[in-house]
């Protein structure tokens, strides 16, 4: 049975007309479950008891449950259970211009980045897209606010779920839907570099953002197995093209590992590398686990690559740490409670 969070409006207007119904049908749907939030189908007071019957017949609705919260200042971290018992990370982080939230595209993941708590579990499955959208609506239920931001960079590669991801962004942009204007949403990719293509070519003004970590491909290809595929002079080209085509602003994601991408030498490359690009660098501190070797750059030395990009005029922040007293690394809450329940994880 199909879950009804999986469908766009066009689709829901699309059913409707195909079960001889009308169109605008999808819409009243629609607005039921996004703008009044049921929960059931038996709420949706202005429609036909046998249009009722037909929905109860032919769709379920929520499937995702949260099972584990941690708080911490400014920050909450969710684990869902799905309903085939797998688990996903979601977490919100409360901002001065609002709340975002970080959803995950799958299960596990198979990008293999070296530096990354959510790849040590290859990748079990793609998530439908009612499974990225529950985890917006069950955390602003659970919080009684509204999201106003979403960044697709949880556990997964966007990229790699790229249908479901499009039909997301639709549902979270829709006017009737989540109502997030396209650049209140932002998509983070390794490098996959056919999707990056396709995706500039839809007519959303989504924010596209690229986890770098490395200046040149020797220490990429250590750390990311994806640049053996698409080295960092094909995806630059590619990022040129899509600024071009898009006239959008590209965010270069820069985790700082020590003794690994940390060197003055690194951030002059890095600088060089992004030279005339309309772009920013995001400079994140990084978050150990248990489970990794990789250690955070000290508090030094990303200053001292900081203020080098700085000084090349390179547009660059130092990202705001979130939970550092909770599971912070991406995958860390699911991976420590499947260590709990005995499950063994691949190395």
């Amino acid at each position: 049975m199909q879950n009804i969070y999986n469908l766009t409006r066009k689709q829901l207007q699309e059913y409707f007309v195909s079960h001889q119904d009308k169109k605008f049908r999808g819409d009243q749907v629609f607005e039921w479950l996004y703008r009044k939030r049921v929960s059931s189908f038996q709420e949706m007071t202005n429609l036909k008891k046998e249009v009722i019957a037909d929905l109860e017949e032919n769709f379920t609705m929520k499937t995702v449950e949260i099972t584990k919260i941690e708080k911490d200042i400014d920050v909450q971290k969710y684990l869902f259970r799905l309903i085939d018992g797998e688990k996903v990370e979601a977490v919100l982080m409360n901002h001065d211009y609002g709340n975002s939230v970080c959803i995950s595209t799958e299960v596990g993941c198979n990008m293999g980045c070296k530096f990354c708590e959510s790849g040590r579990l290859k990748k079990v499955r793609n998530l439908e897209t009612h499974e990225m959208v529950e985890q917006i609506l069950e955390i602003e239920k659970e919080n009684q606010v509204r999201i106003s931001h979403v960044v697709v960079m949880g556990i997964g590669e966007p990229f790699d779920n790229y249908d479901n991801l499009i039909s997301f962004i639709e549902i979270v942009n829709d006017d009737l839907g989540i109502a997030l204007g396209s650049r209140h949403i932002t998509v983070s990719t390794c490098g996959i570099v056919p999707k990056i293509q396709e995706f500039q070519e839809l007519p959303y003004q989504v924010n596209l953002a690229i986890s770098l970590h490395a200046p040149n491909n020797e220490i990429r290809n250590q750390i990311m197995p994806i640049n053996k595929k698409y080295p960092i002079e094909v995806l630059m080209e590619t990022l040129k093209a899509y600024i071009k085509k898009t006239n959008r602003r590209v965010t270069f994601e820069y985790i700082l590992l020590d003794g690994i991408n940390d060197r003055k030498q690194d951030a002059q490359a890095l600088a060089d590398l992004v030279r005339g690009m309309n772009c920013y660098i995001n400079l994140i501190p990084y978050n150990e686990t248990n489970n990794i070797s990789l250690k955070r750059s000290k508090k030094e030395t990303i200053f001292a690559f900081y203020d080098i990009l700085k000084k090349n005029k390179i547009n660059a922040t130092i990202r705001k740490e979130f939970g550092s007293k909770i599971s912070a690394a991406c995958g860390q809450l699911r991976s420590k409670k499947e260590e709990n329940d005995g499950i063994i994880l691949h190395n």
